[in-house]
């Protein structure tokens, strides 16, 4: 039902997560990720236990390829799932279920790993991939909506479009940046309508927020309102 993309910007660590289905809120099962940990993506006739347990076996510090290993032994359903998982070291390892509906396949190379099923093709996997290698002058969140758009101009799912999400993780167990389009006709565009607001405000606040670097993170809303409009006059 569904194609993602999980990347690892190798300059910054920051991993990447993003995805596009005809299907109601992606978003809310299909991915999963803690900064400094690894991503996994669950999808096809989704378990989404894969995730939190997914991520719980990386912190232990199985490789992906263990992980996945593990996870689809103990699922009696996982003929129907797809997986993939990319860990901080931009290591990745991938699962298709053989119930899973064509055209269903995946690929991955360090950093950058695809999957997806019920597509028009092995094109939208190899599109997606393909323009996100070539979107390196664009910043990360810019980058995996522009390798989207490729794969769903490859075909992207065969029954249609519905909704679309995506997410960055650098040090953290929450995102620095989460963004979900649940049910839209166009859901990519949503989705780049709002990742440019995103950098209105919220992307220039997410920095002061407390984290494991510094639990407290900053609290005296002038100095944040002063930081803010500083990131925004330097064009951050």
């Amino acid at each position: 039902m569904t194609w993602s993309i999980l990347v690892r910007d190798p300059a910054s660590g920051t991993l990447g997560l993003a995805v596009a289905t005809r299907f109601f809120a992606v978003g809310a099962l299909c991915l999963h990720a803690d900064g400094g940990v690894g991503a996994v993506a669950t999808q096809a006739l989704v378990n989404p236990t894969f995730g939190p347990e997914g991520l719980r076996l990386l912190r232990q510090g199985l490789a992906p390829a263990e992980v996945v290993a593990k996870l689809t032994a103990g699922d009696p359903g996982r003929a129907h799932r797809q997986l993939h998982i990319l860990d901080a070291k931009g290591g990745n390892a991938r699962f298709t279920g053989g119930a899973c509906i064509d055209w269903c396949g995946d690929l991955g190379v360090t950093d950058i790993s695809v999957a997806g099923n019920m597509l028009a093709g092995p094109e939208v996997i190899a599109a997606t991939a393909r323009a996100y290698e070539a979107a390196g002058h664009l910043p990360l969140a810019r980058r995996l909506i522009a390798a989207l758009r490729a794969g769903e101009a490859a075909g992207g799912d065969k029954r249609g479009k519905q909704s679309a999400a995506l997410a960055l993780y650098s040090s953290e167990e929450y995102p620095d940046l989460s963004l979900r389009v649940d049910d839209h006709a166009d859901p990519l565009a949503e989705l780049e309508r709002l990742e440019a607001v995103s950098r209105e405000r919220f992307v220039h606040f997410r920095r002061f927020l407390p984290g494991r670097a510094n639990p407290g993170g900053v609290f005296d809303r002038e100095q944040i309102e002063a930081g803010i409009t500083r990131s925004l006059a330097d064009g951050e």
